[in-house]
């Protein structure tokens, strides 16, 4: 298993900016927990909470997809330094002015200037990826990578920020948050040699089909069916688990122990971690619309059974055996993306993708709160199982345009450029 990902990580600069790049997201899976947390403790409401971290998640979603285009004409160091040290501004001045206890309307632009600038670091580092392998292989074992590192992000993350919150003060967990973005979002951005080069610089590109890639550069990256049909499928897939957590919370509470829900919430993160690790240790001959789809009904049998789990105990195993299906589905989606855009297209494609997801796990979240209103955490995990049904039939309305995926496109990556003695 070790050895595929040693040798990607061998190629020179390859091991510090995958790291730099996992500190610098730790902040996706801190800040809406870190706001929640701090707002309700300093203001004593959770309706304000969740308006304040729901202001960050939408400026999010509307920041990102429009930060990788600027970064894929202009450059990631020259788009995302500033960027970057805009969102930790905001989010430091979040937490002062949460903390003397501003009216809520200034928590709730600072939130939105945070997200609107926080960018997509995990679309960053797999586009780095491209431009220094040179096979479908190495690219798939990194975005493997990438995946199971995303799940460390939001397997230690949550929990960092929750003790931070209650043990220290309330505004404690932003301010990790900042120390991670800037740390690591500075020590990656300082790594010239990988990134890769903007497209306003490139004369031409060393695609493995020349007609394809000059279709595909004059596409708009929403004008394309495949990337379309991953979104749909992240969008319902991010809902599903946006419930799930809310759903667990609520299953751990109705049985006295409320405390246990982190632990719970974990075994989901733990197996998707665990199946990433394993997925990317080898190549696998399906066609990725195969990967893809066989990944979303793996899903969506897991997620069915969780309704069914009479007690804590069980209740993690299953979302451990669910959760291995998370990674592989990603990291196809992912590919999928990467394989139908041009390479001056990635970073942009990317961050749609992941843009997806998290406004699904938003609408999960606020949508699974309903269910459990009404029904208890049982209407939740009917939700949930829902939603993972969703995300297959999407998957099957989209499947003409994936199987037009094919990971040999993902051979027009810099390296190969480089390797051809073309500007990359």
């Amino acid at each position: 298993m070790s050895s595929n990902y040693a040798t990607i990580l061998r190629r020179p600069g390859a091991l510090s900016f995958s790291i730099a790049g996992l500190l610098a997201r730790f902040p996706m899976s801190m800040v809406g927990i870190s706001t929640i947390l701090a707002i309700q403790e300093l203001y004593g409401s959770y309706s304000a909470a969740g308006t304040v971290s729901a202001a960050n998640v939408v400026a999010v979603a509307v920041g990102a997809p429009v930060l990788a285009r600027l970064v894929d004409a202009h450059g990631q160091s020259r788009i995302m330094l500033p960027a970057m040290l805009g969102s930790a501004a905001a989010l430091i001045g979040l937490a002062a002015t949460a903390q003397a206890h501003a009216p809520l309307g200034v928590l709730l632009v600072l939130s939105a200037l945070a997200g609107l600038l926080a960018g997509s670091f995990g679309s960053l580092v797999r586009s780095r990826w491209t431009t220094i392998l040179t096979t479908p292989e190495q690219v798939h074992t990194a975005f493997s990578l990438e995946a199971a590192f995303d799940e460390v992000a939001f397997i230690i993350g949550p929990v960092l920020a929750t003790v931070l919150c209650t043990s220290l003060p309330p505004t404690s967990g932003w301010i990790a948050a900042v120390a991670l973005q800037v740390g690591g979002g500075l020590w990656f951005i300082s790594q010239r040699a990988t990134e890769p080069t903007p497209h306003h610089r490139r004369r031409h590109e060393a695609p493995a089909d020349a007609s394809i890639a000059a279709t595909s550069a004059k596409t708009p990256v929403l004008r394309h069916g495949a990337v379309l049909a991953v979104i749909a499928v992240f969008l319902a897939s991010g809902a599903m688990f946006g419930a799930n957590d809310v759903a667990a919370v609520a299953f751990a509470t109705e049985l006295g122990r409320k405390s246990a829900s982190g632990v719970v919430l974990a075994a989901w993160g733990v197996g998707s971690f665990t199946a990433a690790l394993v997925y990317g240790a080898r190549s696998w001959h399906r066609p990725l619309w195969q990967q893809f789809l066989l990944g979303a009904m793996a899903l969506a049998v897991g997620a069915s059974t969780l309704m069914f789990a009479p007690n804590l105990v069980v209740l993690g195993v299953l979302m451990a055996l669910t959760g291995m299906a998370i990674a592989p589905t990603v990291t196809a989606g992912n590919t999928i993306t990467q394989v139908s855009v041009a390479p001056s297209q990635l970073t942009e494609g990317l961050a749609w993708v992941g843009t997806a997801m998290n406004i699904g796990v938003s609408l999960g979240s606020m949508f699974g709160g309903h269910a459990i209103d009404a029904a208890g955490s049982h209407g939740g995990y009917l939700l949930v199982a829902a939603m993972g049904w969703l995300a297959v039939l999407m998957c099957l309305g989209g499947l003409r345009a994936l199987r037009r995926a094919h990971p040999h496109r993902s051979l027009s990556t810099g390296a190969e450029a480089r390797d051809a003695g073309t500007p990359a």
